[in-house]
């Protein structure tokens, strides 16, 4: 199923137009995820929205905005109200200056975004571009409105389309003295510093994202899969906290030894495991049945899939 654009509009520069469509870059669907449960019924928890005052059930007709001002007091604000205040970048993306990509505070960035040519017309132009950010070797930076709310994004070239990032605006970033203020100035020894440098040295390798591995969606698709077979928990010893206070020159020196003692970085086989995209082919087949939740004894090696509990008369909603 081809993804859906979140946005669709016109990339502009000065008079040069195409239509584009924005697709968000990054997922969180692929995770595993959870729905709150009654646990008497095993029924799904629903939610309804409710007066706070009378307790009623608000039809969504009747749900409107409000901007509080005072205990109970609310300025009502309408979507035709809304709709009157849309902005050009509603509908437009007007590059507005072009900036070094050093420039831009890491801490300003939100979310990625993919942008490309919408339909079949308009590739010319947004080649046009593309090409003229690329060769200034800087990010372009424009407008767009995305759920009602205008914002900053940033635009560079990614292969064949552009890469656009949302920024946030001044306000929106906390400054960083009143958690810095308090950290002492400690002075480090050129001793320490070496012996630092040469635990990087033996960490540093190339940035490679398909080697990451999500270790606690692993446990949890793990979880899942055991309970779903039946298999009992055995719930974990507490993790230790804390420890003795060490010398830090000490514990460099001890670090850098276990460092020279573990494979050198060059030297480590590449893994050959297949990524796998999401947890959907890691769980188990779903029978369709519930499984019982109470412990039960190990299944041997060579028996028969473990008896399922039956379903619950009531499905849940």
């Amino acid at each position: 199923m081809a993804p859906r654009a979140n946005w669709k509009g016109f990339l502009r520069l000065s008079l040069v137009t195409c239509p584009v469509a924005l697709y968000p870059a990054t997922s969180d669907a692929e995770k595993v995820s959870f729905n709150q449960i009654n646990r008497k019924t095993g029924h799904r928890i629903k939610y309804a929205k409710v007066d706070a005052d009378t307790g009623e059930e608000v039809a969504s007709e009747d749900i409107v905005k409000g901007y509080k001002v005072d205990t109970d007091t609310y300025i009502e604000v309408t979507k035709d109200e809304l709709d009157d205040l849309a902005l050009e970048s509603t509908h437009t993306i007007e590059i507005d200056e072009f900036v070094p990509r050093t420039d831009i505070d890491s801490r300003y960035l939100i979310r990625p975004y993919y942008l490309v040519p919408d339909g079949k017309v308009g590739h010319d132009a947004f080649a046009v571009i593309r090409e003229t950010i690329r060769s200034m070797n800087k990010v372009a930076i424009g407008r767009v409105v995305l759920t009602n709310r205008e914002h900053i994004i940033a635009l560079e070239p990614l292969d064949k389309g552009l890469m656009g990032t949302l920024l946030r605006y001044p306000y929106e970033v906390r400054s960083e003295k009143e958690y810095f203020d308090d950290i002492q100035d400690v002075k480090v020894t050129k001793d320490m510093l070496d012996l630092a440098r040469h635990i990087v040295e033996k960490k540093s390798g190339d940035f490679e994202p398909e080697n990451f591995e999500d270790h606690y969606e692993a446990a949890l698709i793990d979880l899942i899969n055991k309970k779903r077979a039946g298999v009992r928990i055995a719930a974990k010893a507490a993790p230790k906290t804390g420890g003795n206070v060490i010398n830090l020159m000490d514990a460099l020196k001890r670090s850098l030894a276990t460092e020279k003692q573990a494979t050198p970085a060059a030297a480590k086989p590449k893994k050959t495991k297949k990524r796998i995209e999401g947890q959907r082919e890691m769980l188990l087949p779903i029978s369709g049945k519930r499984a019982k939740e109470e412990p039960r004894k190990e299944v041997p090696k060579k028996a028969e899939k473990p008896v399922r509990a039956p379903a619950r008369s009531k499905k849940a909603s």
